[in-house]
């Protein structure tokens, strides 16, 4: 009897099993990502400050459900009740807003236009959100809405219940408007120009609804004025409303596009739908996601892990956002965001390099080197159409955030590779002039750069904030500076004057607190320092964050430290610590510091960027599987794939991409050199199509739980001891065996022979 029950029981769970991995492979990469991961945000505490951007890859314009009101930028939250219409949106942050928006809105019963009064209560129970395809239920108005994106236009789908007073809202928001109905062609025109900074005097973002239903009546407002009898209405607050009488489930299909350059190639953009049903652009968007997040297969990981890799994968394709178009001869064009012509060419836009220069756009560099070699002409276009790089664009220069880290990128992607179609002379130009100058907001150029120049840093005492900061950045930037001059064979007193400053760094080292410390110009250091004050000397962080941002010369860290030891003693403390804090320089308490005060790690801030590479430096220390310890503990608890998903600011793909790096095995610590410092892999296997047709794969087949450690590493069937994988040879294909325990090895990875890149131990 007890053999019988064995037996079924085996069998029982041989089929289940069966059945869960044929479930999974059923499953395209695509549907395993919630856009609504991070959505549960707030001004007081982020858990991604995200919004459900419903677009293609990297595409021109987003859509998303809005909860919030016009000019809110966190304009939709998960905790919200009501929908108030579905906006175009071009916002890279709810802290830098939005721009070029306009909203649409399907209402019935009593005509209203204004925001609050034509909102609907809705239910999570009753919305689907893809990458390529949303549906919610308006109760209010017994409507189903549907959208489904292409680069520059959208298909929204409606469907009303049986009445004679079915409308749609055209809003185009305030801050100058237009709308136009054209009832003979079931089309509104119009264009908005709402926006939050960075954008010349005659920006417009052009737009072109097309109906498939003729109008029952129409009216256009302004204001809170309706009028029924006009058709065109221009003023400071503008917007249309359509009507129809419909059946009982009759669903009324809308194309919609808009344009930067005109009203014209707006309706050139629609043509990206052209005469496709609605059904046919939700599965052409599909097929776009799952190309691109096939060129990584995750197998081998739980339901929740799945879920939340791709999903950090998916938030890694929408920034930066194309800022081009195809005009009349298919010829790529764009409006400038900078000086407000049409030119020819690639323009990019919403992004903070301060945040990805980190793993964002190493991860291009590994990914999608086509893109980014367009990205590296759009620079060179910036820096032509407005005299500077742009640090953080959207679409134009922001005052925003600090350090020159343009150069990282420029820098790490042409050393990886990508050198095709820019000049990157020009570019070098374009970081030459960084160094040397400050631009007309504090973060263009480099704020403070006569004075880093001269003294060797940037003083405390002389009235520029986040002066430590930004000398430690300007270091690291100088490292990569030094990389290209080599890379380009520059003159050699060249490569040794950034060679030189890229050891500025050690100017701010503190040997009484083992801590970076801003720095008077008479050269003593600040008084009264506390190393947990966020801000002041530092950005958005406190020392025991910033101190290492020594990304390219960790060894020469280590020293000044006092040896390895001593080193790796600093590094236990950033947990060890109670996670308390000083707020006194911003007089409240932000929500980057509750972020870390709520994770129980410590001083650990995973939430923001500076210290997100500071797990991986126990490498460099012959202490790896401290590193592959730490790299498990934030992937389990600081990501889900939920609407509190993340740990604080996800940041245009950066805290995503760091997932994704972290969940291969590996991550890019030094952005400018060859290599990824390896952690822990994740999944039991990863296999990455790469570009050029090479597969890189990363097998870890005794991976689990508790099997976090490197027991040994294999790379091409030869046994690996390095703490260190190269870009090239990753490139050239490449297959990892990691064999995973449950015990630290602690004998794999000690030898200073196996420690990754530093300046300091280098042969120059």
């Amino acid at each position: 009897m007890r053999t019988w029950f064995f037996t079924l029981a085996s069998l029982l769970c041989a089929v289940l099993t069966t059945f869960s991995q044929s479930t999974h492979q059923e499953i395209s990469p695509v549907d395993w990502v919630n856009p609504l991961m991070g959505t549960a945000s707030k001004p007081s505490l982020s858990t991604g400050n995200t919004y459900p951007a419903i677009t293609l890859p990297w595409g021109m314009n987003c859509w998303m459900p809005q909860t919030g009101k016009m000019g809110d930028g966190w304009a939709y939250t998960y905790d919200a009740d009501k929908l108030r219409g579905f906006k175009q949106t071009h916002q890279p942050s709810p802290w830098i807003n939005d721009y070029g928006q306009f909203a649409i809105m399907p209402i019935t019963g009593k005509l209203r236009f204004n925001e609050d009064e034509r909102a609907s209560w809705f239910s999570h129970k009753s919305e689907i959100a893809k990458p390529y395809y949303y549906k919610v239920y308006l109760a209010d108005h017994d409507v189903t809405t549907e959208i489904s994106p292409t680069e520059r236009a959208a298909a929204l789908r409606f469907t009303f219940p049986q009445t004679e007073d079915a409308y749609v809202v055209i809003d185009a928001l305030d801050k100058g408007s237009y709308v136009k109905i054209i009832p003979s062609e079931n089309k509104i025109i119009g264009y908005t120009t709402k926006n939050s900074g960075g954008v010349p005097d005659n920006f417009k973002n052009y737009f072109v609804i097309q109906f498939n239903k003729s109008f029952a009546n129409t009216a256009v407002w302004h204001g809170k004025q309706l009028e029924t009898k006009e058709l065109e209405q221009k003023a400071d607050h503008v917007g249309a409303v359509v009507g129809f009488k419909t059946k009982k489930g009759e669903q009324v299909y809308a194309r919609v596009a808009s344009s930067f350059i005109s009203a014209e190639q707006a309706e050139r953009n629609l043509n990206e739908i052209g005469d496709d049903s609605f059904d046919t652009v939700k599965d052409k968007a599909k097929a776009v996601w799952n190309k691109e997040l096939n060129r990584v297969k995750a197998e081998g990981g739980t339901d929740d892990q799945l879920r939340t890799f791709y999903s950090c994968l998916y938030r890694t394709m929408l920034f930066p956002r194309k800022f081009y178009e195809l005009d009349a001869n298919k010829k790529i064009v764009h409006y400038s965001p900078y000086n407000g012509q049409v030119l020819p060419g690639y323009m990019f836009t919403d992004n903070g390099f301060w945040d990805t220069f980190r793993a964002a756009f190493p991860l291009f560099n590994m990914l999608q080197p086509t893109l980014n070699t367009h990205i590296m002409e759009g620079l060179v276009n910036a820096y032509k159409e407005s005299g500077f790089l742009p640090e953080w664009a959207s679409p134009g220069h922001r005052d925003c955030m600090v350090g020159s880290n343009s150069a990282s990128i420029i820098a790490d992607a042409y050393l990886k590779g990508v050198r095709t179609g820019y000049n990157i002379n020009t570019l070098y130009e374009a970081i030459l002039k960084n160094t040397q100058t400050e631009g007309p907001f504090s973060s263009v150029g480099r704020k403070g750069a006569s004075y880093y120049n001269r003294l060797g840093y940037v003083p405390y005492d002389v009235k520029i904030n986040e002066n430590a900061a930004r000398t430690l950045e300007y270091a690291y930037d100088d490292f990569t500076i030094y990389q290209l001059a080599k890379e380009l064979k520059r003159p050699q007193s060249e490569i040794d004057l950034f060679a030189k400053r890229s050891q500025n760094y050690r100017n701010l080292f503190d040997p009484t607190t083992k801590l970076m410390r801003g720095k008077n110009e008479n050269g003593t250091f600040q008084a009264l320092f506390n190393p947990f004050k966020w801000g002041d000397a530092f950005t958005e962080g406190n020392s025991w964050h910033y101190t290492w941002s020594v990304f390219h010369d960790v060894q020469g860290l280590t020293n000044l430290m006092g040896g390895r030891r001593e080193f790796v003693k600093m590094l236990d403390s950033v947990f060890v610590v109670p996670p308390v804090f000083d707020d006194t320089y911003y007089g409240s308490v932000i929500h980057e510091i509750r972020e870390m005060q709520i994770m129980n790690m410590g001083n650990y801030a995973h939430g923001n960027q500076p210290i997100q590479h500071m797990i991986y430096l126990y490498n460099y220390a012959g202490q790896p599987w401290k590193t592959q310890y730490w790299a498990r503990e934030v992937m389990n608890r600081l990501y889900q794939p939920t609407p509190d998903g993340y740990c604080g600011d996800e940041d245009n793909g950066q805290t995503s991409a760091w997932y994704v790096f972290s969940a291969m095995g590996f991550y890019p610590v030094c952005p400018g050199t060859d290599q990824y410092v390896i952690g822990a892999p994740l999944f039991k296997k990863v296999t990455v199509q790469l570009e050029n047709g090479k597969t890189l794969l990363i097998n870890a087949a005794t991976n689990s739980e508790q099997n976090r450690y490197i027991k040994v590493l294999t790379v091409n069937g030869k046994l690996y001891s390095p703490n260190w994988l190269s870009h090239k040879e990753l490139m050239q294909g490449a297959r990892l065996d990691f064999q995973m325990t449950d015990k630290a090895n602690t004998q794999r990875g000690v030898n200073s022979a196996d420690f990754p890149y530093s300046f300091s131990s280098a042969k120059q």
